[in-house]
Order: C-alpha cells, then sequence, then structure tokens
C-alpha cells in the first residue's frame, strides 16, 4: 500500500515538472521573439508559428557606434507596425521602407550620444514580437567645426540675401558631399537654389564657408529654415561633425537700389514701388594700381552687407602726408561690397551731388538720405549700380549675383539645384 503511493507521488511529480518545462518553453517563446537583445536575428523567414523577427543595428549594448552609420531597424516575416527611437527623450525622424520592413534614421547620430529603441513587428499570421536596444556611439569629435550661420536668428533679411554655413577649418573634400546632403532648407515658397563652397580667399570675412543662393531673389515676405544636421557626418578618418545647428530668419518686402553713375540719381523701391529718390556723387577715378582703378565705384549687382552709425574710413595703401590720404569718420554708412564701397553721408563738397562723381569709390549721398537708407535697407537687400567702367567681381563681398546661376552651381561639390522644402 505505501509502495502504491510512492509510485503514485512520483508519477504526479514527473507531469508536473513536465508541465512547468512546457509553461517556461511557452514563455520564453513570448518573450524571446523579438530579438530583445538587440543583436538581431539574421534577416529571414520568420519562425514557422509565424512568429516575425526584428533586428535592430547597432546591437544592444554597444558602446562605440559610428554616428554615420545611423540606426536601422529590420522586420523578416512580417511588417514593422511601430518603432520609436529616442535621444534624451526627443524621437529621432527617420524613415520607413514602401514595404514596410525596414526603418532607418534620417540623419546621423550625434558622437557620443546615448539612444533607446524599440519597435515592433506584425505577421500576416497575426503575430507579434517586439525588440528593444539600448546603445552609445563614440565619442571623437572632428576639429572643423560650424563657426556660424548667416543671416542672424530671427533676423529679417533683402531678396538677395544668401545663406551662410562658415566653419572653422576647411572641410576635406571627400566630406563635402556629405555635408551639402545634410542641409535641410524650408521655406514659405519653395525656392530652387544651389550650394558653392567658398575657399578663405573668396570669403567675405576669410572664414570658408559653404553657400546657398537663390536662382532667383527669394519671393518677400516668407519665413526660411535651415537645419546644418552636421553631428555625426564622418568629416575625418575617425571623426564626426559635433553638433546640428538650426537658423530661423524671415524674408521681408522686397527692398531694392538702382544708381546710375551717369545721372547721378539714386531710386529705392519697396515691392516695386518707387519710396524714395535722390541725387548722389560716385567715384572719380584716376587711381590705377595694378590695371584696377581703384576710385572708380563697381558696377554691378552688389547686395548690402552690413551698416554702421560711424564708419572709420581709411585711404588703402597711403599713409599720412601721402597725396590724397584721408582718414575720417562717417555717418550712416551702408556696406555694399568688400573694396571699401558704403552708400554713405556726403561729407565732402555738396555741389557734386547729383551732378557729378568725386567720391574715393562710395555713393555719397545728402545727410538725411543717407540715414534714411541706414534705418530703411536690410542686409541681403539688391543694389544695382550701373554707369562705371569698373566691374564688381563675384567674390568681392556679396557679389554673387554677378555669376550665372549655372556657373554658381558648379562650385558645389553635388552640382544640381536644390528646392527648398514647403515649410508650414
Amino acid at each position: 500500500m505505501i509502495r502504491i503511493e510512492a509510485e503514485r507521488l512520483r508519477e504526479i511529480g514527473v507531469r508536473v515538472r513536465a508541465l512547468v518545462v512546457a509553461l517556461a518553453a511557452g514563455l520564453a517563446t513570448a518573450a524571446c521573439a523579438g530579438g530583445g537583445d538587440g543583436g538581431g536575428t539574421p534577416a529571414g523567414k520568420g519562425d514557422g508559428d509565424g512568429t516575425p523577427k526584428l533586428t535592430i543595428t547597432p546591437a544592444h549594448g554597444t558602446g562605440d557606434a559610428r554616428p554615420d552609420a545611423g540606426v536601422s531597424i529590420t522586420a523578416a516575416g512580417g511588417t514593422l507596425s511601430q518603432v520609436a527611437v529616442k535621444f534624451k527623450g526627443v524621437d529621432v525622424p527617420g524613415r520607413l521602407s514602401p514595404d514596410k520592413t525596414t526603418w532607418r534614421s534620417a540623419w546621423t547620430l550625434v558622437p557620443g550620444g546615448r539612444y533607446q529603441v524599440s519597435a515592433t513587428a506584425a505577421s500576416p499570421k497575426g503575430r507579434t514580437a517586439t525588440a528593444t536596444a539600448a546603445f552609445r556611439t563614440v565619442k571623437d569629435t572632428a576639429a572643423t567645426r560650424i563657426n556660424n550661420v548667416i543671416p542672424s536668428a530671427n533676423e529679417t533679411v533683402g531678396t538677395g540675401m544668401p545663406i551662410f554655413i562658415q566653419f572653422t577649418k576647411p572641410v576635406p573634400e571627400k566630406a563635402r558631399a556629405a555635408v551639402e546632403r545634410a542641409v535641410e532648407i524650408s521655406s514659405t515658397t519653395p525656392t530652387e537654389g544651389a550650394w558653392r563652397w567658398l575657399e578663405p580667399g573668396e570669403s567675405f570675412n576669410g572664414l570658408p564657408s559653404l553657400v546657398f543662393r537663390p536662382r532667383s531673389p527669394w519671393k518677400p515676405r516668407q519665413r526660411v529654415s535651415v537645419t546644418v544636421h552636421y553631428a555625426g557626418l564622418r568629416i575625418g578618418d575617425n571623426v564626426f561633425g559635433d553638433k546640428d545647428v538650426t537658423r530661423r530668419f524671415r524674408i521681408g518686402d522686397s527692398h531694392t537700389v538702382t544708381i546710375n553713375a551717369r545721372t547721378h540719381r539714386l531710386v529705392a523701391r519697396k515691392n516695386g514701388r518707387t519710396v524714395r529718390s535722390w541725387g548722389v556723387s560716385l567715384g572719380s577715378g584716376g587711381e590705377v594700381q595694378n590695371g584696377v582703378d581703384k576710385l572708380l565705384t563697381t558696377s554691378g549687382v552688389h547686395l548690402a552687407m552690413d551698416r554702421s552709425r560711424m564708419e572709420r574710413m581709411i585711404s588703402p595703401g597711403k599713409k599720412k602726408g601721402d597725396p590724397g590720404y584721408y582718414d575720417e569718420q562717417i555717418p550712416w554708412a551702408t556696406r555694399i561690397s568688400n573694396s571699401g564701397e558704403y552708400i554713405h553721408q556726403n561729407m565732402s563738397d555738396p555741389s557734386c551731388l547729383g551732378r557729378r562723381n568725386c567720391s574715393h569709390g562710395c555713393v555719397r549721398s545728402p545727410a538725411d538720405d543717407a540715414r534714411w537708407l541706414y534705418n530703411w535697407a536690410y542686409r541681403g537687400d539688391i543694389v544695382t549700380i550701373t554707369g562705371t567702367a569698373r566691374s564688381l567681381e563675384w567674390w568681392n563681398g556679396w557679389g554673387y549675383w554677378q555669376m550665372s546661376f549655372a556657373k554658381w552651381m558648379q562650385g558645389g561639390v553635388l552640382k544640381q539645384p536644390v528646392t527648398t522644402t514647403p515649410l508650414t
């Protein structure tokens, strides 16, 4: 009797252990079907029961992921139904493939960043799988950094305004195509333009720059947003861009200024309507250096670059006591080139204004008119000068409109136009 009871107890124990093993196997299948270790299961067919497989790259626990490789998630035996990639609690943007089996991050990742990933996939049979991962990117950043983006934040600029991305050092040739692709420009009115690289000798302030110029002037009264997705771009062999930079600004009313050296007249227009006109005096000429008459005002399409309430002007290449030497403080100066040309208040013979050209190359104006322009003009306003024997070089200040758009475009690595995306 005792032996029979013992045999029954042993039989019950075997059945319980078998049930526990079966339950554990079922739970393991439900928990691990998604490749939860982040390393992922190689893409292929799902399990025989129709459960999809998920692969996350970089794998869970990676501490040296390459920022330029981004994040990818693939589903085998099903389609992705939910993806969340976070950096500091913020969603990382990405794109889902048309067949919904692959998700990739849209831009490169931040060096030294910690990322969290979760994804869910569903099979045609209705089975689902979930996977999670956490990883960190390498910290190595390049010495080449973004020094500035122009226009300034929230600035209102003219319809001829370029966009400058200025760097602390020249960007290596092999990285330039990636940098061009990494700039995202949006505007209220989609605008076509192109990029051009400027070396330090071509840049208006000596900084190596990537410059965007529209094919035609910006439509007035619109907003523009520029984001340089620089973080994680491979700049050197094993170094990466340090951070993204975003700049938002506005295009104001259409301001144009035309100046005729023969009629000695300046006309200012707002949205095509004349709002003010006055007599001016341009460069007299007569001082040739290396084949260039330095005292002639340059003809061509200039842009208003900057302004100064009081600008110190010194005769270039001369010292005190030389013929033609001057050192003066000039009020209400609006700069239009890098070769010392301003539209400013007249400080000499007023009889020249509207009658003859008497200046050292600047555009002299009556005091009230010079002050009005100083207060009215935006950076990037188009200033067109005609009637002189000296042409504005495209690299002189912001003389970029002197170059055809087709030629301008050849200064980029991609050599193709870019159309801004709609900004709502």
